[in-house]
């Protein structure tokens, strides 16, 4: 590490201007959350592996800043040449930087890793001391990453339309429609989930994404796909182009966005007339509507391409592909109307898969619990009470020492895998959407844990478990969390459970008016834990997408302020995951994935129509865990109630064994 920052440093110093600062983001070109291992420069200068997190280097400093669900990880994977800065306690990088380097500093950051929105709040608190942003012409960690991993060179993937739901050119005539009413001729898409949706691919570019690194032009006359050609075969390539689109290098979108700026693109283009039929009428014909903007989302789009285009002539905007992409709306309804008539397509995807999901998630409590004596896997004598002496899932009792050998050990990591192949078995699987999250006591407490074969925990039957998964099918996205314990639970840890049980049926069940925000719903999952003195550090729920992004925008439900930015809309996706970790000890964590809905109100004041929630995610809670004495008659029917429907909807999909286990893991209870 230390060579890595000295390397750094002699390269600042010789820069022109020399810099008295480097940035180093986590993301890549396409402001991606998760991104290639390519493109973990972050990772690769601070040893940090979180997801979120940004580095500064200094002549005499590296600091690292990251938020609430990486605090621990930090400072666990932090040398101590790095300080940590924690977000929303400590000050800001930009304000940090105004506040401690020299009048007129020089800061170096890669354009093509840093988003418009961030780079103008920089340079925004840096003219306060005359210091400057300066746009390095390479990017200087990679000049010092001798064995950077490869571009990644895989296969475009067509997304049947049985899957899709929309076709392309119905994608593409809303979008143009829009366009036209926001008076743009053009519109640069960046997000890569963004391309994959508007454009019907898929790929295997990003781990656990289904995203191929790619930009997109539309305008109101073409279409271009910029990607590595090698990555497009024959027949890809024919279909992509039956949609007017055509298909360019990768490194081709930065002189055609300077062709775009001076609206020569559609001249340079053989598809200027190639319409496909999407525009009617007139509503495309840009001489006459003297169309002159060129859209870009400021939150998506790296300052490089903004660079190269007119400031007076763009429309800094969000991506009205965010919200479309978001809303599972049906066929040929323009996008920006916000209807909520349901895509059958897209949320019945999403609803079998979590169905699917649930049966795997089951099975794997079951082979944890009881072992089914048929295992092939070498673990195949592994289960808790027989291994650990543990009570098990239903009865509560300290783990009996015993003597155990290597090839009976339980770890984080081999219980892990072993979800995974339940969930291969799965019609339509195609990946996890996210590494699992398989953790024992302390390791719980991290919230963002992820467990490595060399130096992961054993499962411990009187520690609490806690994991987070997800898997990517053809028709859906999954993620679900569950909490459990094999021994017997601390009143404390019940009772901490239960309030995270409480707020996460509090929000579920919640009805709320058109236009209300995740803002201002976040608090009902926080209400129980603040009744005794407890919180979390994440936010509650985020959206999750149709074989895409396991994290899907505009929306979330969150603390964070710009969770007031977009309101809940019927037919979006969104996770409902309030928890509460106890550092050094353990943590807890409840996750289902919910449609809205429009909800069947006795009144409706103000006309304002009112959503509700649908839970899709079938799984059930740990008895056990529970302290039924804290939970309302209204809880404890809501409970009773879920239990009984995911029984009747993955019994189908159990063998006699698992649903016998799983009558019993969901009988009904009382106060």
């Amino acid at each position: 590490m230390a060579e890595i920052l000295s390397a750094l440093r002699s390269l600042m110093a010789s820069h022109s201007p020399p810099l008295h600062a480097l940035i180093v983001p986590s993301e890549d070109y396409h402001q991606s959350e998760y991104v290639s291992d390519r493109d973990k420069r972050r990772e690769f200068v601070s040893g940090f592996t979180g997801s979120a997190g940004l580095a500064l280097i200094t002549k005499d400093e590296a600091r690292l800043w990251t938020d609430g669900r990486y605090f621990l990880q930090a400072m666990q994977q932090l040398s101590d040449q790095w300080q940590l800065m924690r977000i929303g306690e400590d000050p800001s990088v930009d304000s940090w930087i105004s506040d401690n380097l020299p009048r007129e500093a020089a800061i170096g950051v890669d354009p093509w890793c840093v988003s418009v929105d961030t780079a103008q709040r920089w340079e925004r608190a840096f003219a306060k001391n005359q210091q400057k942003l300066i746009q390095t012409s390479s990017n200087l960690v990679d000049e010092v990453w001798k064995n950077q991993p490869p571009a990644e060179t895989n296969p475009v993937i067509v997304h049947p339309l049985e899957f899709a739901g929309r076709s392309v050119a119905e994608k593409l005539k809303d979008l143009r429609e829009k366009l036209a009413i926001e008076r743009a001729r053009g519109i640069i898409i960046t997000a890569l989930d963004e391309v994959a949706w508007l454009y019907n691919i898929r790929g295997s570019d990003v781990s656990y994404c289904p995203v191929v690194h790619a930009f997109a032009i539309v305008t109101l006359n073409s279409a271009f796909l910029y990607v590595d050609k090698r990555k497009v075969s024959s027949k890809v390539s024919s279909s992509i182009q039956e949609n007017g689109i055509e298909v360019r290098e990768y490194g081709a979108v930065s002189s055609d966005v300077a062709l775009l700026a001076s609206n020569q693109l559609d001249k340079d283009t053989g598809l200027s007339s190639g319409r496909n039929d999407v525009c009617e009428t007139g509503t495309c014909e840009a001489e006459e509507n003297n169309n002159d903007l060129i859209w870009v989302d400021p939150a998506s789009c790296c300052y490089a391409l903004f660079s190269k285009l007119d400031a007076k002539k763009m429309l800094l905007q969000q991506s009205p592909l965010a919200l479309a992409k978001a809303l599972k709306v049906i066929d040929a309804l323009p996008i920006w109307l916000n209807l909520t008539i349901e895509n059958p397509v897209e949320l019945d995807g999403l609803r079998n898969a979590h169905i699917r999901d649930g049966a795997a998630v089951v099975q794997y409590l079951v082979w944890l619990d009881k072992q089914a004596c048929n295992d092939a896997i070498s673990l195949s004598n592994a289960q808790m009470q027989e291994i650990y002496g543990a009570s098990g899932y239903f009865l509560e009792g300290k783990g009996a020492s015993k003597k155990r050998s290597e090839t009976m050990k339980l770890t984080e990591v081999t219980a892990s895998d072993k979800l995974e192949g339940f969930r291969a078995t799965k019609e339509h699987f195609r990946g996890l959407s996210f590494p699992t999250i398989s953790s024992v006591g302390p390791n719980a407490a991290v919230i963002h844990y992820s467990p490595q074969p060399e130096t992961c925990a054993e499962l411990d039957p009187d520690s609490i478990y806690l994991f987070d998964s997800g898997a990517q099918y053809l028709d859906g996205t999954t993620d679900i969390t569950r909490t459990v314990h094999f021994g017997k639970p601390s009143e404390h840890e019940k009772a901490c459970y239960t309030s995270v049980l409480k707020g996460h049926i509090a929000l579920g069940n919640a009805r709320f008016p058109n236009g209300t925000n995740g803002h201002a719903l976040d608090i009902l999952a926080r209400i129980p834990l603040w009744r005794y003195g407890l919180d979390y550090r994440h936010g509650t729920g985020h959206g999750i997408g149709s074989y895409l992004n396991v994290h899907e925008g505009p929306h979330l439900i969150s603390f964070r302020p710009q969770a007031r930015n977009v309101p809940l809309q019927a037919s979006m996706t969104v996770t409902d995951e309030p928890g509460y970790y106890a550092d050094g000890n353990f943590g807890i964590r409840l996750e289902n994935v919910l449609v809205i809905k429009e909800a069947d109100t006795e009144f409706n004041f103000g006309d304002k129509g009112y959503l509700s929630f649908e839970h899709i995610t079938w799984a059930p809670y740990q008895i056990k865990l529970i302290d039924l004495s804290l939970l309302t008659p209204e809880e404890i029917e809501w409970l009773n109630t879920y239990h009984s429907k995911c029984r009747e909807i993955l019994a189908p999909s159990m063998d006699k064994n698992e649903l016998d286990w799983l009558k019993k893991a969901t009988e009904p209870v009382s106060a």
